[in-house]
C-alpha cells in the first residue's frame, strides 16, 4: 500500500536520478505530527536551505557573510524568517529547485501559512523554482489560495482491496500470532480499511511539468 511517505520519495528519488550532472538542487520535508513543536516554518525552511547550500561547490558570499555575522551576534538569536526566504530567494534565482513536502497537513495552521507565504515569495523571485506537496483534501483550498500560481492538483483514495492485502501481509508477518484471536483480526480488517482517507496531491507547476527536468 503506497503511503504519502511512499510517494513523497518515489517523486524526490526520480528528480535526484534526472538532477545528476546538472545545475539543479532538490530538496525535501517530511512532516511527523509527533514533532509538530519542531517543524516551524523557521526549522522547515532553515532545513531546505541547509540541503541547498550542502550540494552547492560554492557558498555564495551574502549566504555565508549572513551566517558568521548570525554566529557573532551576541545571543545567537538565530536567522529570522525573512532573512532564510531572502537566502533561499537569492539562491534559488539562479538555480533550478524542487522543492518537495510531504504531509502538509500534519503542521500546525500557523506555521503553514507562514510556510505557504514564504514560498509563494520564493517563487515570485524565483521562477524557475518547482514545489511538490503531499497531504490531506481539507489544505487544498488554503494551498491554492496562498501559492497563488498554476497549481495542478489530484486526489488518490486507496483502494479498499489493496488495504486489506497490505494488512493480511502485515499480519502473517506476526512473530506472535496465536496472540491474536480471529474476531480481533476480523475487527482489523474490517476497521483499518473504513479508516483510510484519501490523499491530496498538488504540485506548483508555472508552466512545466514537476516531474521532469528540462
Amino acid at each position: 500500500m503506497l503511503t504519502s511517505r511512499d510517494a513523497s520519495s518515489l517523486v524526490v528519488d526520480r528528480l535526484c536520478d534526472q538532477a545528476k550532472g546538472q545545475n539543479v538542487a532538490v530538496t525535501c520535508f517530511y512532516f511527523d505530527f509527533a514533532d509538530r513543536k519542531e517543524q516551524s516554518a523557521v526549522s522547515i525552511l532553515g532545513s531546505l536551505l541547509r540541503q541547498i547550500v550542502g550540494g552547492l561547490e560554492r557558498i555564495p558570499e551574502e549566504i555565508s557573510r549572513a551566517f558568521q555575522e548570525e554566529k557573532n551576534a551576541i545571543g545567537r538569536r538565530g536567522l529570522r524568517l525573512p532573512d532564510i526566504v531572502k537566502m533561499l530567494q537569492a539562491i534559488t534565482s539562479s538555480l533550478r529547485t524542487f522543492v518537495c513536502i510531504d504531509a502538509l497537513d500534519e503542521c500546525a495552521v500557523l506555521d503553514r501559512v507562514k510556510l505557504l507565504n514564504s514560498l509563494q515569495q520564493i517563487l515570485q523571485k524565483s521562477p524557475g523554482t518547482r514545489i511538490f506537496i503531499i497531504g490531506r483534501p481539507h489544505i487544498r483550498a488554503e494551498i491554492e489560495r496562498l501559492l497563488a500560481g498554476r497549481v495542478a492538483s489530484v486526489s488518490v483514495s486507496p483502494r479498499k482491496g489493496d488495504i486489506i492485502g497490505y494488512l493480511h501481509a502485515r499480519l502473517g508477518e506476526d512473530p506472535t500470532p496465536h496472540a491474536m484471536n480471529k474476531d480481533l483480526e476480523a475487527d482489523i480488517l474490517k476497521k483499518i480499511p473504513e479508516k483510510m482517507s484519501e490523499m491530496y496531491v498538488g504540485a506548483v507547476i508555472q508552466g512545466i511539468s514537476p516531474y521532469t527536468i528540462r
